[in-house]
């Protein structure tokens, strides 16, 4: 097993979940670890309605949600705050120049 200290600490999360099942208790777990959700909509109202804080992908993209909700984190700000390599200087700096913010976990079910 690994190194848990070696592990990349998890300061952001976008959830966005079709079966919601559990999804609260895991967003709760997270919370009390301090990571900041990020969701979309029908997953951000449940954490919402739950008294969780989350912030709606809507508000860091700049697009509301569009397509019956088919389209909603198809968006540079997301794929790259996923996919930027942090130990990349020119990833690094892309990402400042475009103010987009690191999201360190992903939690996602079809």
């Amino acid at each position: 097993m690994s190194d848990p200290a070696a592990l990349a600490p998890v300061r952001r999360a976008l959830l966005s979940v079709s079966d919601k099942t559990g999804v609260i208790e895991f967003a709760r777990g997270l919370a009390k670890r301090g990571v900041a959700l990020l969701s979309t909509g029908g997953t951000a109202s449940l954490l919402r309605d739950a008294g969780l804080a989350v912030a709606d992908v809507a508000d860091v993209t700049g697009f509301p949600e569009m397509m019956d909700g088919r389209v909603k984190t198809l968006h540079p700000a997301v794929h790259g705050g996923l996919l930027a390599l942090r130990d990349n200087a020119e990833h690094v700096a892309a990402m400042a120049a475009h103010g987009i913010a690191p999201i360190d976990l992903l939690v996602v079910n079809l």
